[in-house]
Formats: C-alpha cells, sequence, structure tokens
C-alpha cells in the first residue's frame, strides 16, 4: 500500500503546466475591431482638424489620457487616466466621426530624453522628463516586483536589471483611427526626436465585447434555473397554502427547486445530534480568513503605494494577513475528519470496495452543480457585468482562461495541466482535494474494516508515507528553490498539500471510535495540553511569517517550514476539535458552537468558489490604483464579506441544494433493490444507513462541507 501510494503521488507530482494561453488573444474582446478601424489619412485629417480648429476637443483627449502618475516617490507608476470619458468622446465635425479610444503603453524608467524647445508648452500635459525614479525608490519597487509578479508595473521577467523590472504603465485617449504612436507625435512630440521609448499594452472601444456562444447558453440555462425555481416555489405555494394540504404528502422532487423550503432549511437553527457542532465555528472562521486574506492579495496587484505596502506585509503587524494561506489546510484537515467520521459509520471496507463508483461519483456531484454554474458565469456573463480601465488584465483574462480550460477545471486536474492558467484560480484546492478522495480508498479499506490494529497501522503509515515524500520532495526538488516557482511546484502541489489530509484521517477515526461514549482526561492534563497546542499555533504562524520574509535566506528551515507547518496546524487543529467532542472544550467549545456560525458555515462551498470572481469584477472597474492602508483594506473586507454571503446563500438555496436532493433521490433508485413485500422495512433502514455512504441524507454535511 505504501509503495503505491508513493508511486501515485510521485506520480501526479512530476506532471506540470503543458497548456497556456496565448497572451495576444484575447478572444472575449473583438481584437480584430482595434485593427479595423485603424485609418492613416483619416487620422492625420482628424489630429490636423483636432489641433488646429478645437482646442477644447483636444483638451478632452489630453485631459483623459496621459499624464504622470502622482505619488511616484510611494511607488505608484501607473496612470489609468480617465477611462469612461475618453470613451465618451464622440464628434461630428466637417464629415467626420471624432471618437475616443482608451489606450494603455508601458514605458521604461528613467529614459535620457532631449526635450525640444518646442514642447515647453505642453508640459502641463504631459512632461516625460519626470518620468524619473531615485535609486532607493528602485530598488523598494524590485522588492515588490520579486513579492508579487502580477503588480501592475512589473512587466518584465528578466532579471539582468532591477531597471528592466519595472516600467511606468500610462494611460492615453486616442482618435478610434489612430494609433498611439499618431497621436502622441500628432498631439504632443515627436517620438523620434527626443527619444521617447514605450510598447503597447491595450486598447479598448465601446461594444468591444462580442457575443459568443457560451454566452447564450448561459442565458438559456439560467433562465431554466430560475423557471425551476418558480415553479417550484408556485407548487409549494399552491399545495401548502392555497390547497393547505398536509406538507408531508408534497412531491420531495417537484419541490426540491422551491426557493422557500430550501431557504427555511438553510436558516433552520436547531441542532443536530449527529453533527459536530463546533465544525461549524471553524469551518465559518476559516472561510471567513480566507475572503479576509484574498482582499489583501487582491489589493496587492494594484496598490497606488507599493513600497508602503511592502513595508507593512514585511511587518508584524501583517501576520494575521500574510499567514491566512493556513487556513486552507484547515479545509484539507475538515475534508479528511469527515471521509472517516462519516464513512466508517455507513460501511465496511469490503462495502466500500463493492460501491465504489458510487463512492467516487457521490464527491463528484456533490460539487459540480455549483462549481459549473461558477465556471459558466465567468467564461460568459461574468465579462459584461461592468467594465473599466484594469477590465481587460482581470476580469477578460479570467475570461479567457475559462473558455479555454474550463474542462479542466470541472474534471479537476487544473493544478497539473495548467496551473498557471486555471479557470476560478481558488479551484485549485478543488482539484487537490478531490484526487485525495480518489487516493483515499486505499487506507479507508483497512480503516473500515474490523481489526483496529490494521486500521491504525494503515492510518500511521499513510501519514508518515505523506510526511515522508512530501518532505523528501520539498528538499530535493531543483524548481521549488527558485522563488518564482512556488505556487505551482508546491502551493498547487498534491504531494506538499497531502499531509494535513491525512492528519484528517487520523482525527477522523479517532472521533468514530470514541463516537457513542466521551474519553476522560485529567483535567490538568487536558489544560495544559490545550495551553500548549495554542502555543503552537501561535508559533506555526510565527515561523509562517518568518519564513516568508524577503530577506530570509535560511534555505533549510524553509524547507522545514514547507514540510511540517501545516501537518502541525492540522495536529493542533485536530486537538481542539477532540476535546470540544468530549466536553472539554469549555468557552472555546461555546464559542465555535455559536448558532451565528451555523449560516456561514452551510454556505461556505459557495462562498469560496464566488468571493474572488466578485472581488475582481469590483476592482476591475477602479478608475486609479487603489491607495493602501489596512483600514480601508478591512473595509473593503467586510464588504465583500456580506455581498460573497448574500451571492453565496442565494447559489446554495437555488443551486447546491436542489441538486442535492435530486442526487439523493437517484442514489436511493440505482442503489435499491426490488424488494419483496415484508421485507420494506429492513430494506429502508439499510438505505438509510449505508449501501452507498450517503453524505447526501445528512443534509447540513452536504451544503457546508468545502
Amino acid at each position: 500500500m505504501k509503495t503505491l501510494l508513493l508511486f501515485l503521488i510521485f506520480n501526479y507530482s512530476k506532471t506540470w503546466a503543458k497548456l497556456y494561453l496565448d497572451d495576444k488573444i484575447k478572444f472575449p474582446l473583438d481584437t480584430d475591431l482595434y485593427e479595423r478601424v485603424l485609418d492613416h489619412q483619416e487620422c492625420n485629417k482628424q489630429l490636423g482638424y483636432i489641433r488646429r480648429n478645437d482646442s477644447l476637443l483636444m483638451s478632452r483627449f489630453l485631459d483623459a489620457g496621459m499624464r504622470v502618475p502622482r505619488g511616484i516617490l510611494l511607488g505608484n507608476l501607473v496612470d489609468l487616466g480617465n477611462y469612461y470619458q475618453c470613451l465618451d468622446i464622440h464628434e461630428s465635425v466637417k464629415e467626420m466621426s471624432i471618437e475616443g479610444k482608451y489606450c494603455m503603453i508601458k514605458v521604461p524608467v528613467n529614459q535620457n530624453f532631449k526635450i525640444d524647445a518646442s514642447f515647453e508648452k505642453f508640459k502641463y500635459n504631459f512632461d516625460p522628463g519626470t518620468l524619473f525614479l531615485h535609486a532607493e525608490t528602485i530598488e523598494n519597487l524590485a522588492l515588490e516586483c520579486l513579492q508579487s509578479i502580477y503588480n501592475l508595473f512589473c512587466f518584465s521577467n528578466n532579471q539582468s536589471s532591477l531597471l528592466s523590472n519595472i516600467q511606468f504603465n500610462l494611460a492615453l485617449c486616442v482618435p478610434k483611427v489612430c494609433t498611439t504612436e499618431e497621436t502622441i507625435s500628432g498631439f504632443l512630440f515627436n517620438l523620434t526626436a527626443i527619444g521617447f521609448k514605450y510598447e503597447d499594452v491595450y486598447c479598448r472601444l465601446p461594444n468591444d465585447k462580442p457575443w459568443a456562444p457560451v454566452d447564450y447558453i448561459a442565458i438559456i440555462i439560467f433562465s431554466l434555473l430560475g423557471l425551476l425555481t418558480l415553479l417550484s416555489t408556485s407548487y409549494e405555494v399552491y399545495h401548502n397554502v392555497i390547497c393547505k394540504k398536509d406538507p408531508k404528502r408534497v412531491n420531495e422532487i417537484l419541490i426540491s427547486f422551491s426557493a422557500l423550503t430550501n431557504c427555511r432549511r438553510l436558516l433552520d437553527m436547531n441542532p443536530n445530534s449527529d453533527n459536530i457542532s463546533c465544525l461549524d465555528g471553524i469551518r465559518a472562521l476559516a472561510i471567513l480568513w480566507v475572503v479576509v486574506g484574498h482582499v489583501f492579495y487582491v489589493i496587492g496587484h494594484i496598490p497606488a503605494n507599493p513600497i508602503y505596502a511592502v513595508k507593512w506585509s514585511q511587518s508584524y503587524e501583517s501576520i494575521w494577513i500574510t499567514t491566512a494561506s493556513l487556513t486552507v489546510d484547515t479545509f484539507f484537515f475538515i475534508s479528511g475528519l469527515l471521509l472517516v467520521y462519516i464513512t466508517a459509520k455507513k460501511l465496511t471496507g469490503r462495502e466500500l470496495v463493492k460501491n465504489l463508483p458510487f463512492f467516487y461519483l457521490n464527491r463528484l456531484l456533490r460539487m459540480f452543480p455549483v462549481l459549473a454554474v461558477v465556471v459558466l458565469y465567468e467564461a460568459s456573463l461574468a465579462n459584461r457585468v461592468a467594465d473599466g480601465p484594469l477590465w481587460h488584465r482581470f476580469m477578460v483574462d479570467s475570461t479567457h482562461k475559462c473558455r479555454q480550460f474550463w474542462w479542466t477545471t470541472l474534471l479537476h486536474l487544473q493544478n497539473f495541466i495548467n496551473p498557471e492558467q486555471v479557470c476560478v484560480g481558488v479551484t485549485w484546492y478543488l482539484a487537490i482535494d478531490v484526487q485525495l478522495h480518489i487516493l483515499s480508498p486505499i487506507v479507508l479499506f483497512w480503516v473500515l474494516g474490523r481489526s483496529k490494529t490494521l486500521a491504525w497501522s494503515a492510518l500511521i503509515v499513510a501519514l508518515c508515507a505523506s510526511l515522508a515524500a512530501s518532505t523528501t520532495y520539498i528538499f530535493t526538488s531543483e524548481p521549488l528553490k527558485e522563488t518564482s516557482n512556488y505556487f505551482v511546484y508546491y502551493y498547487v502541489n498534491i504531494l506538499t498539500r497531502a499531509p494535513p489530509f491525512f492528519v484528517g484521517l487520523v482525527y477522523g477515526y479517532l472521533l468514530h471510535l470514541w463516537r457513542k461514549r466521551k474519553a476522560r482526561i485529567h483535567t490538568i492534563l487536558h489544560r495544559f495540553i490545550t495551553l500548549f497546542i495554542i502555543s503552537l499555533f501561535m508559533l506555526i504562524m510565527y515561523c509562517k511569517f518568518k519564513g516568508d520574509l524577503l530577506d530570509f535566506q535560511n534555505k533549510t528551515l524553509k524547507s522545514l517550514f514547507h514540510s511540517f507547518l501545516r501537518p502541525l496546524w492540522a495536529l493542533s487543529l485536530g486537538w481542539i476539535i477532540f476535546v470540544c467532542v468530549n466536553g472539554y472544550g469549555g468557552p472555546i467549545n461555546w464559542f465555535l458552537s455559536l448558532n451565528i456560525w451555523k449560516i456561514p458555515a452551510r454556505i461556505s462551498y459557495a462562498l469560496y468558489l464566488i468571493h474572488m470572481t466578485l472581488m475582481m469584477t469590483v476592482y476591475s472597474t477602479s478608475l486609479q490604483p487603489v491607495f493602501f492602508t489596512v483600514g480601508s483594506a478591512m473595509f473593503d473586507a467586510f464588504g465583500f464579506l456580506w455581498l460573497s454571503m448574500f451571492v453565496a446563500f442565494f447559489l446554495t438555496a437555488f443551486v447546491d441544494a436542489p441538486f442535492a436532493i435530486l442526487f439523493k433521490k437517484l442514489f436511493e433508485c440505482v442503489s435499491k433493490k426490488k424488494p419483496r413485500t415484508n421485507e420494506k422495512p429492513r430494506i429502508a433502514e439499510s438505505n438509510q444507513n449505508g449501501t452507498i455512504p450517503q453524505v447526501l441524507h445528512k443534509r447540513e454535511n452536504l451544503i457546508t462541507k468545502i
């Protein structure tokens, strides 16, 4: 078993990105349109008219376009002009239609310019001589580029020079028929004469988002979901309210899409003795930490004061944000724990092998509906809900990825095939979770058997093998020695993320053994261990923060941190759950079991999938880079929390919950044998307790577990 597990994991870990997007093709936009509208003769005619006869129109173009960024000393090298003002230019004069076109260009810093005297009168609009950075600013910005390669001003991957990594990103408003070169030469100065160098990034025009087949598919599918919800809700209202029939006699399939039933079940606060109540608090706090961490992460890509942002991220004040990635291992741990805890109650090892196709199908179908809806939305309508100067960089890019690689996300292969071009970026977690569940029967077969010795042996061997394989890989992998490879070769690698899942399997079996009785722990002992565990939490966060600092160069310690911090996090979390379940949690258990956590926990899956899409949508409409402060970021975080929870609630109620009922009925029909008359009670009991892992019978487990 150990050899097979190592073979599978090493085989998976060696499969890396083979599919990439062509950055020059953004087919969610009509890229041919930008070429079709160009007309050299018409451009000269329009520029000549504007320059000689219409100073107000010329001022509109210049005012909406290129200027020196404000806050250069704080590291701001981005000016986005005025996107809507530029695209709103539409003048008809002398048989000419003069319209605005918004473009972005990147300009190398500290160029040597030869300013012509005739240019002096235009300096109030744009003075290229001021595009200069001092050595200290360049050094600080280089650190920011190393930390966040996706930052707006970090365009080059050439590490030979600090200057090669840092460039200005400037907006330019030009007539639709002109190129940026023609407009700069016509409005401002002769490019060749003063030695001004730049490179085009992209241009935007009104109505440059052509309708694609996926847009029509999305409208049809979302309309059908809305129609089903309306019809199902109407049926329930007619049956229960108008006809006043017994609610228990209502057809469960016909009300599966009912908004009334699904919302009522989501809002139900009645305790369930079969559930581990403290998991609601842990799951809710973990997903809230994910959302807050991602707000700081996204703002870090568009900061107006990146130097301050980097300095803050390297200070101890940021430890609660920079260590937020640890919370993902909370979900890996919970996933492993619930897998054993739930399955052990329903199946034996032989029954698991016999029903292995249902075991896998159950897992995949549970996650598919909401995932498919989010993928479809991001591939289609997400590109149409808004617009802005950063739309091309974020939302168009996301739509492009989903139209190309939607299938890798739905098949949970994205961390192998296209880890750097993932459709719905946060789904890398789902891919690893599914892959771990595919491997889990190798261990579960022994865990579900009658022999506790074999069960513990299988769990310990699997955990040790996972830790040994992960540690060996981390210490010996050459690509991991380069910081730029961290995400692909470590963060989304099943080999390095598996240990917390196996720790969860161990705790799941431990809780299963103590399911019907409480463990007896001496008061002094459990208090001492709990205090030690809390101290260990703090130490883990400190080590994670310290290891991620830009000036931390101890590679051996970094490898140790990568190998053991996440399993230790899961180990510590498991103890907290164990004492809470056995009545020793005290105020910790009271806090984690509060009813306030139930709803966030139930919608956590949809919340996880949708929150980044909402953030990118909002920030893509920003008209200028965001000035980063902790207070403003937290203000945004609370706003995104409520917005994401609102959307996630309806996704869960109108998509996840209805399909859960349908899949439950499907499994029941497939798993049932045609009973004899006198065997009905016995077979009904069998369906409840397990010919397949009926996680779907526990509605709360279905709609809360990520």
